[in-house]
Protein backbone atom coordinates (compact mmCIF):
# COMPACT_ATOMS: atom_id res chain seq x y z
CA UNK A 1 0.00 0.00 0.00
CA UNK A 2 1.12 3.57 -0.65
CA UNK A 3 2.53 5.56 2.24
CA UNK A 4 -0.05 7.78 3.92
CA UNK A 5 0.34 11.04 5.78
CA UNK A 6 -1.78 10.95 8.92
CA UNK A 7 -2.46 13.51 11.65
CA UNK A 8 -2.85 12.22 15.20
CA UNK A 9 -4.66 14.39 17.76
CA UNK A 10 -4.69 13.76 21.50
CA UNK A 11 -5.87 15.56 24.62
CA UNK A 12 -5.19 13.57 27.76
CA UNK A 13 -6.63 13.42 31.25
CA UNK A 14 -4.61 16.44 32.36
CA UNK A 15 -6.84 18.44 29.98
CA UNK A 16 -4.06 20.98 29.42
CA UNK A 17 -4.23 21.08 25.64
CA UNK A 18 -3.98 19.22 22.34
CA UNK A 19 -0.95 17.29 21.15
CA UNK A 20 -0.90 17.11 17.35
CA UNK A 21 1.51 15.00 15.34
CA UNK A 22 1.96 14.59 11.59
CA UNK A 23 3.37 11.23 10.56
CA UNK A 24 3.99 9.18 7.47
CA UNK A 25 2.84 5.57 7.81
CA UNK A 26 3.88 2.87 5.38
CA UNK A 27 4.40 -0.87 5.31
CA UNK A 28 1.81 -3.52 6.04
CA UNK A 29 -0.73 -3.88 8.81
CA UNK A 30 1.37 -6.54 10.57
CA UNK A 31 4.61 -4.60 10.07
CA UNK A 32 3.94 -0.84 9.84
CA UNK A 33 6.61 1.83 9.67
CA UNK A 34 6.13 5.34 11.03
CA UNK A 35 8.09 8.53 10.47
CA UNK A 36 7.29 11.62 12.51
CA UNK A 37 7.22 14.74 10.32
CA UNK A 38 6.10 17.40 12.81
CA UNK A 39 4.72 17.85 16.32
CA UNK A 40 2.78 20.75 17.81
CA UNK A 41 1.18 21.32 21.19
CA UNK A 42 -1.73 23.76 21.51
CA UNK A 43 -3.04 24.86 24.89
CA UNK A 44 -6.77 24.93 25.61
CA UNK A 45 -8.26 28.41 25.95
CA UNK A 46 -9.96 29.43 29.17
CA UNK A 47 -13.48 28.69 27.83
CA UNK A 48 -12.54 25.19 26.67
CA UNK A 49 -10.65 24.37 29.86
CA UNK A 50 -13.54 25.48 32.06
CA UNK A 51 -16.12 23.39 30.21
CA UNK A 52 -13.82 20.33 30.23
CA UNK A 53 -13.34 20.66 34.01
CA UNK A 54 -17.09 21.11 34.46
CA UNK A 55 -17.89 17.92 32.56
CA UNK A 56 -15.14 15.87 34.20
CA UNK A 57 -16.61 16.86 37.57
CA UNK A 58 -19.93 15.35 36.45
CA UNK A 59 -21.75 18.64 35.95
CA UNK A 60 -23.34 20.18 32.89
CA UNK A 61 -26.60 19.39 31.11
CA UNK A 62 -27.13 17.82 27.68
CA UNK A 63 -26.81 21.23 25.99
CA UNK A 64 -23.42 21.78 27.64
CA UNK A 65 -22.15 18.38 26.49
CA UNK A 66 -23.47 18.90 22.95
CA UNK A 67 -22.00 22.39 22.56
CA UNK A 68 -18.69 21.31 24.07
CA UNK A 69 -18.34 18.60 21.44
CA UNK A 70 -18.58 21.19 18.67
CA UNK A 71 -16.38 23.79 20.41
CA UNK A 72 -13.63 21.25 21.03
CA UNK A 73 -13.99 19.84 17.51
CA UNK A 74 -13.11 23.27 16.10
CA UNK A 75 -10.02 23.42 18.31
CA UNK A 76 -8.89 19.95 17.26
CA UNK A 77 -9.22 21.11 13.64
CA UNK A 78 -7.12 24.19 14.46
CA UNK A 79 -4.43 21.95 15.95
CA UNK A 80 -4.46 19.93 12.72
CA UNK A 81 -3.93 23.13 10.70
CA UNK A 82 -1.01 24.11 12.93
CA UNK A 83 0.86 20.81 12.73
CA UNK A 84 0.47 20.64 8.93
CA UNK A 85 1.88 24.15 8.64
CA UNK A 86 4.76 23.25 10.96
CA UNK A 87 5.50 20.24 8.77
CA UNK A 88 5.73 22.48 5.71
CA UNK A 89 2.90 20.69 3.90
CA UNK A 90 -0.58 21.57 2.67
CA UNK A 91 -3.85 19.94 3.68
CA UNK A 92 -4.16 18.52 0.16
CA UNK A 93 -1.09 16.37 0.90
CA UNK A 94 -2.65 14.81 4.01
CA UNK A 95 -4.71 11.61 3.87
CA UNK A 96 -6.29 11.07 7.26
CA UNK A 97 -6.87 12.36 10.80
CA UNK A 98 -7.05 10.18 13.91
CA UNK A 99 -8.49 12.08 16.89
CA UNK A 100 -8.71 10.67 20.39
CA UNK A 101 -10.79 13.62 21.54
CA UNK A 102 -11.07 14.70 25.17
CA UNK A 103 -12.21 12.19 27.79
CA UNK A 104 -14.82 13.79 30.04
CA UNK A 105 -16.26 10.62 31.58
CA UNK A 106 -14.98 7.09 32.14
CA UNK A 107 -17.35 5.17 34.39
CA UNK A 108 -15.97 2.10 36.14
CA UNK A 109 -18.41 -0.05 38.12
CA UNK A 110 -17.76 -1.58 41.53
CA UNK A 111 -16.53 -4.82 39.98
CA UNK A 112 -14.01 -2.98 37.82
CA UNK A 113 -16.02 -3.27 34.59
CA UNK A 114 -16.36 -0.13 32.49
CA UNK A 115 -19.99 0.91 32.19
CA UNK A 116 -19.47 3.77 29.74
CA UNK A 117 -16.85 6.12 28.38
CA UNK A 118 -17.18 9.50 26.67
CA UNK A 119 -14.65 11.37 24.55
CA UNK A 120 -15.80 14.62 22.94
CA UNK A 121 -14.49 16.75 20.09
CA UNK A 122 -16.86 16.18 17.18
CA UNK A 123 -15.18 14.27 14.36
CA UNK A 124 -17.59 15.64 11.75
CA UNK A 125 -16.48 19.18 12.67
CA UNK A 126 -12.81 18.21 12.22
CA UNK A 127 -13.63 16.60 8.85
CA UNK A 128 -15.62 19.66 7.73
CA UNK A 129 -13.01 22.21 8.77
CA UNK A 130 -10.03 20.32 7.36
CA UNK A 131 -11.69 18.48 4.47
CA UNK A 132 -9.95 15.33 5.73
CA UNK A 133 -11.56 12.02 6.61
CA UNK A 134 -11.41 11.71 10.39
CA UNK A 135 -11.49 8.63 12.58
CA UNK A 136 -12.40 9.28 16.23
CA UNK A 137 -14.13 7.84 19.30
CA UNK A 138 -11.80 4.84 19.49
CA UNK A 139 -12.57 3.58 22.98
CA UNK A 140 -16.25 2.67 22.75
CA UNK A 141 -15.85 -0.40 20.51
CA UNK A 142 -13.56 -2.02 23.04
CA UNK A 143 -15.94 -1.16 25.91
CA UNK A 144 -18.87 -2.56 23.92
CA UNK A 145 -16.90 -5.81 23.66
CA UNK A 146 -16.51 -5.98 27.44
CA UNK A 147 -13.14 -4.26 27.61
CA UNK A 148 -11.83 -1.33 29.61
CA UNK A 149 -11.45 0.86 26.53
CA UNK A 150 -7.96 1.60 27.86
CA UNK A 151 -5.08 1.57 27.41
CA UNK A 152 -5.25 1.66 23.61
CA UNK A 153 -1.62 2.50 22.85
CA UNK A 154 -0.20 -0.99 23.56
CA UNK A 155 -0.54 -1.86 19.85
CA UNK A 156 1.88 1.01 19.07
CA UNK A 157 4.21 -0.20 21.83
CA UNK A 158 4.01 -3.76 20.52
CA UNK A 159 4.99 -2.70 17.00
CA UNK A 160 7.73 -0.20 17.80
CA UNK A 161 9.08 -0.58 21.35
CA UNK A 162 9.56 -4.27 22.14
CA UNK A 163 13.08 -4.86 23.48
CA UNK A 164 15.62 -6.72 21.44
CA UNK A 165 15.93 -10.51 21.67
CA UNK A 166 18.23 -11.60 24.46
CA UNK A 167 17.31 -8.67 26.74
CA UNK A 168 16.91 -9.72 30.37
CA UNK A 169 13.52 -8.88 31.86
CA UNK A 170 10.90 -6.73 30.16
CA UNK A 171 10.59 -3.10 29.13
CA UNK A 172 7.90 -1.03 30.83
CA UNK A 173 6.56 1.83 28.70
CA UNK A 174 5.11 4.23 31.27
CA UNK A 175 2.92 7.10 30.16
CA UNK A 176 2.46 9.80 32.79
CA UNK A 177 -0.39 12.06 31.74
CA UNK A 178 -3.15 13.07 34.11
CA UNK A 179 -3.52 9.35 34.77
CA UNK A 180 -0.60 6.94 34.45
CA UNK A 181 -0.64 3.80 32.32
CA UNK A 182 1.95 1.14 31.62
CA UNK A 183 2.65 -1.44 28.91
CA UNK A 184 4.91 -4.34 29.88
CA UNK A 185 6.78 -5.56 26.79
CA UNK A 186 8.65 -8.87 26.98
CA UNK A 187 11.18 -9.55 24.22
CA UNK A 188 10.06 -11.14 20.98
CA UNK A 189 11.35 -14.61 21.80
CA UNK A 190 9.59 -14.87 25.19
CA UNK A 191 6.27 -16.66 25.48
CA UNK A 192 4.64 -14.07 27.75
CA UNK A 193 2.24 -11.72 26.04
CA UNK A 194 2.13 -7.99 26.66
CA UNK A 195 0.18 -6.58 29.58
CA UNK A 196 -1.09 -3.02 30.03
CA UNK A 197 -3.28 -1.12 32.48
CA UNK A 198 -3.73 2.23 34.22
CA UNK A 199 -1.38 2.52 37.19
CA UNK A 200 -3.32 5.30 38.95
CA UNK A 201 -2.63 9.02 39.29
CA UNK A 202 -0.06 10.55 36.97
CA UNK A 203 0.02 14.33 37.08
CA UNK A 204 -3.55 14.95 38.22
CA UNK A 205 -2.82 15.29 41.94
CA UNK A 206 0.47 17.10 41.30
CA UNK A 207 -1.29 19.61 39.02
CA UNK A 208 -3.92 20.26 41.71
CA UNK A 209 -1.23 20.79 44.34
CA UNK A 210 0.61 23.26 42.08
CA UNK A 211 -2.55 25.26 41.40
CA UNK A 212 -3.42 25.42 45.10
CA UNK A 213 0.10 26.42 46.14
CA UNK A 214 0.16 29.32 43.63
CA UNK A 215 -3.49 30.46 43.83
CA UNK A 216 -4.07 29.20 40.31
CA UNK A 217 -1.02 30.85 38.74
CA UNK A 218 0.41 27.45 37.79
CA UNK A 219 -1.46 24.51 36.25
CA UNK A 220 1.45 22.11 36.78
CA UNK A 221 4.67 21.85 38.80
CA UNK A 222 7.19 23.03 36.23
CA UNK A 223 10.42 20.99 36.47
CA UNK A 224 9.18 19.71 39.84
CA UNK A 225 10.32 22.93 41.52
CA UNK A 226 7.57 22.94 44.17
CA UNK A 227 8.18 19.31 45.08
CA UNK A 228 11.94 19.91 45.21
CA UNK A 229 11.41 22.54 47.94
CA UNK A 230 9.22 20.25 50.05
CA UNK A 231 9.66 17.18 52.24
CA UNK A 232 7.68 14.02 51.64
CA UNK A 233 5.59 12.41 54.40
CA UNK A 234 6.07 8.66 54.00
CA UNK A 235 3.32 7.83 56.47
CA UNK A 236 0.75 9.52 54.26
CA UNK A 237 2.14 7.75 51.18
CA UNK A 238 1.61 4.32 52.71
CA UNK A 239 -1.87 5.28 53.93
CA UNK A 240 -2.88 6.59 50.50
CA UNK A 241 -1.53 3.44 48.82
CA UNK A 242 -4.25 1.51 50.66
CA UNK A 243 -6.70 2.80 48.04
CA UNK A 244 -8.35 -0.37 46.64
CA UNK A 245 -7.62 0.55 43.02
CA UNK A 246 -3.92 -0.25 43.43
CA UNK A 247 -4.63 -3.86 44.45
CA UNK A 248 -7.21 -4.52 41.74
CA UNK A 249 -5.89 -7.01 39.21
CA UNK A 250 -5.58 -6.06 35.52
CA UNK A 251 -7.20 -5.51 33.15
CA UNK A 252 -8.21 -2.27 34.80
CA UNK A 253 -8.58 1.41 34.00
CA UNK A 254 -9.37 4.57 35.88
CA UNK A 255 -9.73 8.30 35.40
CA UNK A 256 -10.32 11.61 37.07
CA UNK A 257 -13.71 10.38 38.23
CA UNK A 258 -11.79 8.34 40.86
CA UNK A 259 -8.53 10.28 41.24
CA UNK A 260 -10.41 13.53 41.31
CA UNK A 261 -9.98 17.07 42.55
CA UNK A 262 -12.21 16.08 45.48
CA UNK A 263 -9.74 13.33 46.40
CA UNK A 264 -6.86 15.78 46.04
CA UNK A 265 -8.64 18.20 48.39
CA UNK A 266 -9.15 15.41 50.93
CA UNK A 267 -5.49 14.46 50.76
CA UNK A 268 -4.57 18.14 51.14
CA UNK A 269 -6.60 18.39 54.35
CA UNK A 270 -4.94 15.24 55.70
CA UNK A 271 -1.56 16.73 54.85
CA UNK A 272 -2.42 20.00 56.58
CA UNK A 273 -3.47 18.11 59.73
CA UNK A 274 -0.06 16.39 59.63
CA UNK A 275 1.63 19.82 59.53
CA UNK A 276 2.72 19.77 55.88
CA UNK A 277 3.31 22.98 53.93
CA UNK A 278 2.08 23.49 50.34
CA UNK A 279 5.55 22.49 49.09
CA UNK A 280 5.53 19.41 51.35
CA UNK A 281 2.16 18.40 49.92
CA UNK A 282 3.47 18.78 46.35
CA UNK A 283 6.46 16.60 47.28
CA UNK A 284 4.19 14.00 48.88
CA UNK A 285 1.76 13.63 45.96
CA UNK A 286 4.74 13.51 43.58
CA UNK A 287 6.09 10.64 45.68
CA UNK A 288 2.65 8.99 45.64
CA UNK A 289 2.63 8.96 41.83
CA UNK A 290 6.11 7.40 41.78
CA UNK A 291 5.23 4.91 44.52
CA UNK A 292 1.96 3.83 42.91
CA UNK A 293 3.74 3.14 39.61
CA UNK A 294 6.52 1.16 41.29
CA UNK A 295 4.05 -0.77 43.43
CA UNK A 296 2.03 -1.76 40.35
CA UNK A 297 5.23 -3.14 38.80
CA UNK A 298 5.96 -5.14 41.94
CA UNK A 299 2.48 -6.60 42.01
CA UNK A 300 1.67 -7.17 38.34
CA UNK A 301 4.73 -7.14 36.04
CA UNK A 302 4.71 -10.52 34.24
CA UNK A 303 8.53 -10.73 34.45
CA UNK A 304 11.06 -8.48 36.23
CA UNK A 305 11.31 -5.00 34.73
CA UNK A 306 14.72 -4.15 33.30
CA UNK A 307 13.98 -0.71 31.86
CA UNK A 308 11.27 1.94 32.14
CA UNK A 309 10.64 4.23 29.17
CA UNK A 310 8.69 7.30 30.32
CA UNK A 311 6.50 9.39 28.03
CA UNK A 312 3.79 12.01 28.53
CA UNK A 313 3.95 15.30 30.39
CA UNK A 314 5.39 13.65 33.50
CA UNK A 315 8.58 12.87 31.58
CA UNK A 316 9.39 16.61 31.79
CA UNK A 317 9.42 16.48 35.61
CA UNK A 318 12.97 15.56 36.73
CA UNK A 319 11.94 15.29 40.38
CA UNK A 320 9.21 12.77 39.53
CA UNK A 321 11.63 10.69 37.42
CA UNK A 322 14.22 10.70 40.21
CA UNK A 323 11.62 9.59 42.76
CA UNK A 324 10.34 6.92 40.37
CA UNK A 325 13.81 5.42 40.10
CA UNK A 326 14.15 5.47 43.90
CA UNK A 327 10.73 3.87 44.41
CA UNK A 328 11.49 1.16 41.85
CA UNK A 329 14.71 0.30 43.67
CA UNK A 330 12.87 0.21 47.00
CA UNK A 331 9.81 -1.78 45.94
CA UNK A 332 11.33 -4.05 43.28
CA UNK A 333 14.51 -4.67 45.27
CA UNK A 334 16.97 -3.68 42.54
CA UNK A 335 18.03 -0.77 40.40
CA UNK A 336 15.86 -0.25 37.31
CA UNK A 337 16.91 2.03 34.45
CA UNK A 338 14.53 4.96 33.82
CA UNK A 339 14.84 6.75 30.47
CA UNK A 340 12.71 9.23 28.58
CA UNK A 341 11.02 8.18 25.34
CA UNK A 342 13.00 10.82 23.45
CA UNK A 343 16.21 9.04 24.42
CA UNK A 344 14.91 5.91 22.68
CA UNK A 345 13.80 7.71 19.51
CA UNK A 346 16.69 10.13 19.43
CA UNK A 347 14.27 13.06 19.13
CA UNK A 348 14.44 15.39 22.19
CA UNK A 349 10.99 16.33 23.46
CA UNK A 350 9.40 13.34 21.73
CA UNK A 351 7.83 12.21 25.02
CA UNK A 352 4.58 14.07 24.33
CA UNK A 353 4.08 12.98 20.72
CA UNK A 354 3.85 9.25 21.39
CA UNK A 355 0.18 9.07 22.37
CA UNK A 356 -0.85 11.17 19.37
CA UNK A 357 1.23 8.89 17.13
CA UNK A 358 -0.69 5.97 18.58
CA UNK A 359 -4.03 7.40 17.49
CA UNK A 360 -2.67 8.18 14.04
CA UNK A 361 -1.75 4.49 13.82
CA UNK A 362 -5.21 3.40 15.06
CA UNK A 363 -6.90 5.56 12.40
CA UNK A 364 -4.66 4.03 9.71
CA UNK A 365 -5.57 0.53 10.88
CA UNK A 366 -9.29 1.32 11.06
CA UNK A 367 -9.42 2.55 7.47
CA UNK A 368 -8.04 -0.82 6.40
CA UNK A 369 -10.58 -2.73 8.46
CA UNK A 370 -7.93 -4.00 10.89
CA UNK A 371 -8.38 -4.34 14.64
CA UNK A 372 -6.56 -1.93 16.93
CA UNK A 373 -7.19 -3.15 20.46
CA UNK A 374 -5.11 -5.71 22.37
CA UNK A 375 -7.66 -7.84 24.29
CA UNK A 376 -5.00 -9.17 26.67
CA UNK A 377 -4.55 -5.57 27.84
CA UNK A 378 -8.12 -4.25 27.81
CA UNK A 379 -10.05 -7.39 28.69
CA UNK A 380 -12.28 -7.20 25.60
CA UNK A 381 -13.83 -10.44 24.35
CA UNK A 382 -11.86 -10.19 21.11
CA UNK A 383 -10.08 -7.99 18.61
CA UNK A 384 -12.14 -5.06 17.31
CA UNK A 385 -11.80 -2.38 14.66
CA UNK A 386 -11.68 0.85 16.65
CA UNK A 387 -13.07 4.25 15.78
CA UNK A 388 -15.94 5.93 13.95
CA UNK A 389 -15.31 7.37 10.50
CA UNK A 390 -16.42 10.89 9.53
CA UNK A 391 -15.84 11.15 5.76
CA UNK A 392 -14.09 14.31 4.60
CA UNK A 393 -14.04 15.83 1.15
CA UNK A 394 -11.07 13.55 0.36
CA UNK A 395 -13.01 10.37 1.20
CA UNK A 396 -13.27 8.88 -2.29
CA UNK A 397 -9.62 9.67 -3.06
CA UNK A 398 -8.66 8.02 0.22
CA UNK A 399 -10.65 4.88 -0.61
CA UNK A 400 -8.96 4.64 -3.99
CA UNK A 401 -5.57 4.94 -2.30
CA UNK A 402 -6.47 2.18 0.13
Amino acid sequence: MQAMKVIGLMSGTSADGIDAVLAEISGTADSPRMRQIAFESMQWGREEREVIELLIAGHGDARTVSRAGFILGKQFAEAAFQVVEKGGLSLEEIDLVGSHGQTVWHEVGEGGNVQSTLQIGEAAVIAEKTGLTTVADFRVADVAAGGQGAPLIPIFDQFFLRPEAGTEGCRAVQNIGGIGNVTFLPTQERSEGILAFDTGPGNVLIDWAAAQATDGALHFDEDGELAARGRCNNGLIEAWLEHPYYRRHPPKSTGRELFSHALAARYSMEAARAGLSAEDFAATVTELTAASIAESYRLFAPVPVAEVVVCGGGARNPVLLKRLQAQLAQRCGRRVSVVRYGEITGIPGDEESKEALGFALLAWLAMQGISGNVPACTGASGERILGKIAPGRNFLCLLRKL
